[in-house]
Formats: structure tokens, sequence, C-alpha cells
């Protein structure tokens, strides 16, 4: 008879827990589709992103939350000794750190893109910015879920302080690269997006900045790496500062007995139409052309055009040779081919057969 008790009292404080545990999760997770039903209808009618992000994020880890929370409660119904007891909040104070450093992780590195997005003096958001920010957010939490665990940190604390110097010196390129992608995008001077071009020739659009490189995509579509120490000590020009628009300089040449006049006037209205429809010109802007040089077999002028970025100038130089060459033939205006002219009459004058002699 007292087996049978005994037998039974178990079976009790086994289904109570689980009792517990199923009906606080059931609970739980009907709170939580109804808090994130009205909190996703009120992000529609927001004007800031900050909301739709924080639901986002905490979305999928509050369905661990809810068994989380469920748990605590079946833990709490249960006849479990003391030592299990704390045993069970540890692991659970844990656990819930460390969800909740994943989330804090995960809306780091989003509101850092977004903002840097919105905010041109906001921290870029690149391969660089993304890992500081989880590394520490990760450092943080773990800290704390070891504390939460009943291990001192303080130890640990001061071994990493003291390791450091031998790290430091044994890792100084690494380190070296490290602290110049910081300084690269901090600085704004080169930001992803942008064409650069260096000292040594490599120009591109820079597509990623990382803890030991740049990633700079050629036009060919190949990606160059360079070193960010490398970077910092380079010549490196950059297109897009301090504006994406840029002027587009072209070099025509017309026949000594060409009206200059005409020519600046036809000229400057096939220039026009490039800008007004050729994709990547700048509409607004008034092109113009300026003489320079009477050379060997032609007067020499440039054509200054715009274009809205580096890479649409090549569209806007084919257009706009094409469409002169077609307007020039039109209007007369010859284009002299390279010619080399012997003045016979000095040659055979007086004095040539002395010289000669």
């Amino acid at each position: 008879m007292d087996d049978i008790l005994f037998a039974s009292e178990r079976f009790v404080g086994l289904l109570l827990p689980l009792a517990v545990l199923l009906i606080v999760y059931i609970v739980t997770k009907i709170l939580r589709r109804v808090l994130y039903s009205r909190l996703n209808r009120w992000a529609k009618h927001t004007a800031t992103d900050i909301d739709d992000i924080l639901i986002e994020a905490t979305q999928r880890p509050s369905v661990f939350w809810c068994l989380m929370a469920a748990i605590y409660f079946a833990v709490q119904s249960s006849r479990l000794p003391d030592s299990a007891m704390v045993l069970a909040h540890r692991l659970l104070a844990a656990a819930f750190i460390a969800s909740f450093t994943w989330v804090a992780a995960t809306l780091a590195t989003r509101l850092i893109r977004s903002r840097s997005q919105r905010l041109s003096g906001a921290l870029p958001f690149t391969s660089l910015s993304e890992n500081i920010s989880r590394i520490l957010v990760f450092g943080l939490g773990g800290l704390m879920m070891l504390n939460g665990l009943g291990i001192s940190i303080t130890p640990i604390l001061a071994t990493l302080g003291v390791g450091s110097l031998a790290v430091a010196l044994a890792l100084q390129d690494t380190l070296s690269n490290l602290f110049s992608g910081v300084h690269i995008t901090i600085a704004h001077q080169i930001k992803i997006g942008d064409y650069v071009k260096l000292e040594t020739g490599e120009e591109g659009y820079v597509t990623d900045i990382n803890w030991r490189t740049t990633q700079i995509r050629m036009l060919p579509n190949n990606v160059v790496l360079i070193p960010n120490s490398k970077l910092t000590q380079a010549i490196v020009t950059n297109y897009y500062l301090p504006e994406k628009e840029m002027s587009v300089t072209i070099n025509v040449g017309v026949h000594y007995n060409s009206d200059l006049e005409r020519v600046e006037r036809v000229t400057c209205e096939v220039a026009k139409e490039v800008m007004k429809e050729v994709p990547g010109g700048v509409p607004a802007f008034d092109p113009f052309i300026r003489f320079h040089t009477f050379n060997d077999f032609s007067v020499d002028f440039t054509a200054i055009l715009r274009a809205k970025e580096f890479a649409d100038q090549y569209l806007i130089k084919h257009e706009f040779v094409k469409r002169l060459h077609r307007r020039y033939a039109k209007e007369g205006i010859v284009i002299p081919y390279p010619i080399e002219a012997v003045n016979y009459e000095q040659e055979n004058g007086p004095g040539s057969r002395g010289r000669e002699a």
C-alpha cells in the first residue's frame, strides 16, 4: 500500500510540472500572437523604421522566451531539491542572457545599417563595423552569462589584460590592418560604393571594408583586395568626393579654314542634346568648349560636358563623338586627317642650292 501511495505521489509530482509547462507555454504563445499582431499594425502607421527593426528582431526569439517562461514556472511547481533548483535557475538565466545577446547583436547591426543609409554622418555599414558591433555585444553578453552561472569574471578580465600585450606583439600586421580599417570607416573619405583610383593604377567601386582588406570591384568585374594599412598610406583619388557629378572632357580638332564661331555653336548644340537625351548626362548643365591649341594640322579645343557619376562618362563620350561626327558632316565642318605639309617654294627658293652646296 505504501508503494502505491509513493508511486501516486511521484506521478502527481511529475504531472503537475508538466501540466504547468504546457499551460504556461500555450498561454504565453497566445499572448505573444496577440501582442505582435497589434505591434505590426501599429508599426505600419509610424514614420520611423526603428519599431519595425525591433519587432522583426524579437519576433522569433520570443517563441524561445515563451518556452523559458514555461520551464521556469514548471520548475517552481516541482519538488526538486534546493541544489537542483538553483542550478535550474542559473541555466535559465544563462539561456535568457544568451538569447537576449543574440537579439541585441542583431539589433545593433540592423540599426547601424539603417542609420548609415539615412544619415551621411553616421557610421558606414561595412563588414568591419558589423563585426565590431557583434564582437562587443557578444563579449558583454558572454561575461554576463558567466556571471549569471556563478563564475567569477574578475580573473578572466585580468587574464585578458595581461594576454592582450602578447597578442598585440604577435599580431602586429593584423592589428595594423584592423585599426586602419576602423580609421577608413570613421573618416568617411572612402565609403562603400565610391569609385576610387589608386596611385598604382587600380580603380573601381569600393564594395566592402573588412577587418583586413578593402575590396574594390574594377570595371572588368574583377575584385582587388588591398590591405587596409596600405590603403591608408596610398595616394587615392575618390571620384565621388566632394560629389558624384564630374566633368567629362573630350578633345576635338577642326580644319584651319573652319569658322570657329560656327564650330562653337554647332558643338555646343550637340553637347546639349547629349546632356538631355543620354542616360547619365546632367540635363541642367550647359556644355561649353574652349579653344586652346594651334596644332600641326588643326585648331584644337576641348568640349566640357557633365556626367552624374564616373561610369556614365563612357556612354556620354560614345554618343557625343557619334553625334558630333554626323553633325559636322552635315554642316560641312572638316575634322582633318593628320598631315605633314612641305613648302616647296621655300625649299626651292633662292639660296636653296647654296645651302645644298
